[in-house]
């Protein structure tokens, strides 16, 4: 087998991480806005007087089966087109939806402008992902998309702190007023300063192949990707680690504030904090530790999530019977700092056991495989065994939904375990990463 390398882009260091730092603060935006119905919860619920069920409804399915439906055919068009136009207008697309939601009156309406939130951000990860694969080289993939993956806790803090700032101050409708707009003058500044790299350039070639053959169809590319058992195993132990990262981000709040006795003028100071500073540290973490650490094994890129999630399991039990909202913080504050520890390794194990021209596609269904079992399912689950379980615990019915997700960390575990297996099999990533 001959390995080949393809001329790299002619742009500076400097330039590089500029890009990749701008597409993590577009996908910062991208992540307010998804998530800010979690700090809102609870002012919504009261005003619309809607039920658990409903809540985690809007923040889940409504918005990812659009997330997710969309995703595919958005990552094929970027496959052919200029990723940094449609990643522009994406931005431009959720951001306007996301301020409509501050107009709804009802459950229905609000439903509809969380669908339009969730088409527009379906083009806002796939493009970026092949964008950044085409900055930066292999053994360096783990860092950039872990950079870029910041955007997650990010976006989830000041979600929570700005958004649940503006509630207290100003209600609930204007917080989605004010994170809408930003949105819209970001996609300008992406048009202006992005420029479209060359497909494949930084990429060994295996079993000489040419990186710049032309994307194949959408059908090809997606049975590819489910013919390959590295990716199924990634995808699929990446849906289950968003289906309980999701689940907590978007039930933390109610917990914090309908269980432990916070405020939200609290939650948006303190949780908002913690949130965001474990979050960006372990999950710029892990994509640096899984560079490092995966040169010499592969297995690591799997081995990494595995861990992290067998250490969150007994701090789920202390958040649940912590006797003041402080110590459930202290809780809460070891599953943020490692609940997203998978996502940029999966994210570099895609990009890295595909051809350039299958990029964009390949990394639009790990995201709609992860969002599916994740985004759709994780926030439903605990909302419906909360509501369940309400008529005899009260609003204490929402412990009972968080001790729900510890046998799904456990199958989470099992999972990144048989997708080590699989990855140490591979012989693309063998080629790519060593």
């Amino acid at each position: 087998m001959s390995v080949d390398a393809v001329p790299a882009p002619k742009v500076s260091a400097s330039y590089r991480y500029m890009v990749v730092w701008l597409l993590a603060v577009v996908y910062t935006l991208n992540f307010l806005d998804r998530q800010i119905v979690s700090i809102l919860a609870e002012p919504i619920r009261k005003d619309l007087q809607l039920d658990d069920t409903q809540l985690g409804m809007l923040s889940g399915i409504v918005f990812a089966i659009f997330y997710t439906g969309f995703g595919i055919p958005v990552g094929w068009l970027a496959d052919r087109a200029r990723r940094v136009w449609i990643i522009s207008g994406a931005c431009a697309l959720w951001s306007l939806f996301t301020a409509l939601c501050g107009t709804a009156t009802n459950f229905v309406q609000l439903a509809l402008y969380r669908m339009g939130v969730g088409i527009g951000e379906a083009g806002g990860s796939p493009p970026s992902y092949s964008l950044i694969s085409d900055y930066f080289k292999p053994e360096e993939r783990g860092t950039a998309l872990a950079i870029y993956s910041l955007g997650v806790p990010a976006g989830s803090m000041f979600g929570s702190a700005l958004g649940g700032w503006i509630a207290a101050e100003h209600g609930w409708r204007t917080a989605f007023y004010v994170m809408g707009v930003p949105g819209i003058i970001l996609a300008l500044v992406v048009l202006l300063f992005v420029k479209e790299p060359k497909r494949g350039g930084l990429d060994k070639i295996a079993d000489g192949k040419d990186a710049h053959d032309a994307a194949p169809p959408l059908w090809t590319a997606i049975g590819g990707f489910f013919s390959n058992r590295t990716l199924v195993l990634t995808a699929f132990a990446a849906g289950l680690s968003a289906f309980v990262g999701y689940a907590a981000l978007t039930w933390n709040p109610p917990f914090l504030m309908r269980v432990k006795g916070m405020s939200l003028t609290e939650v948006a100071a303190y949780y908002s904090l913690v949130l965001g500073i474990t979050g960006m540290i372990g999950t710029f973490a892990a994509g640096w530790i899984a560079d490092k650490l995966g040169a010499k094994d592969r297995r690591w890129f799997a081995w990494i999530p595995a861990l992290a999630f067998f250490i969150t399991i007994p701090f789920w039990f202390g958040i649940v019977y912590a006797p003041t909202w402080q110590i459930a913080l202290i809780c809460i504050a070891v599953p943020a700092l490692l609940n997203n520890c998978y996502l940029a390794p999966a994210l570099a194990v895609v990009q890295n056991a595909v051809p350039p021209n299958r990029r964009t596609i390949s990394g639009a269904v790990l995201l709609f495989v992860l969002n599916l079992i994740g985004l759709g399912a994780g926030p439903v689950y605990v909302g419906r065994i909360s509501d369940m379980a309400k008529a005899e615990h009260g609003d204490n019915s929402l412990s009972i939904a968080f001790l729900a997700l510890v046998p799904v960390i456990v199958i989470t575990i099992l999972a990144h375990l048989a997708s080590a297996w699989s990855i140490a099999r591979d012989k693309r990533l063998a080629a790519a990463v060593g």
